[in-house]
């Protein structure tokens, strides 16, 4: 018998092939409506909207091995060994393309994601400014994962067939409640970080 928890204290219990068949049916669209009541007040593009929709599959091991590469770059997960980034890794849903100028996140929205950019390059704008350029295996979004705090910039596409890893916050928190390492080597990180600006401020 296999026991699945939904959430809210609910749980499912399936004994045979079909009724775990249908068991995931039923996990699937509690995803869904979970993911669509917490993108309701967001302000990202309709392909974000829907790339942050379970897809029911991880990265195959080779995309995986690759992502992890990029992933070991990005400054929050350097604490992480091997293992732990590659279950990082396997927390993004999908990839997702944006044509030129199409709005990726906007300034004030919900910050419910991460992106690792994968081709193409997106700009960062803060009101009418533009803050910076970033490209292929660059990343913005990452501190969603933490706080959850409204978006202080506005990312666009600036070219045709930007393409974009996403890693919505919920599967980031289910990686970390598989593997509690992860939260551990983030927290180090982040511990040094506010060290190095302790340290900077009284100096």
């Amino acid at each position: 018998m296999v026991a699945v928890h939904m959430g809210a204290g609910i749980w499912i219990c399936a004994g045979s092939t079909s009724l775990r068949t249908k068991t995931g049916s039923v996990i699937r669209r509690f995803q869904q409506k979970v993911v669509r009541k917490n993108l309701g007040a967001n302000a990202l593009s309709r392909r974000t909207k829907t790339a942050l929709l379970p897809v029911g599959s991880a990265l195959d091991k080779k995309t995986n091995t690759q992502v992890a590469k990029m992933l070991a770059g990005v400054p929050l997960f350097t604490g992480l060994k091997g293992k732990q980034i590659k279950s990082v890794a396997s927390a993004f849903a999908r990839e997702r393309s944006y044509e030129t100028g199409e709005v990726i996140e906007k300034e004030g929205g919900s910050a419910v994601a991460f992106y690792l950019i994968t081709g193409g390059s997106v700009e960062v704008r803060k009101g009418e400014k533009l803050v910076s350029k970033l490209g292929r295996g660059q990343f913005f979004g990452e501190m969603a994962l933490i706080d959850k705090q409204p978006r202080s910039a506005t990312v666009v596409s600036a070219e045709p067939g930007t393409r974009c890893l996403v890693m919505p916050v919920w599967s980031f928190q289910a990686a970390i409640e598989t593997d509690p390492k992860i939260a551990m080597g983030v927290m180090k990180e982040l511990a040094r970080r506010l060290r190095e600006t302790t340290n900077a401020l009284t100096e």
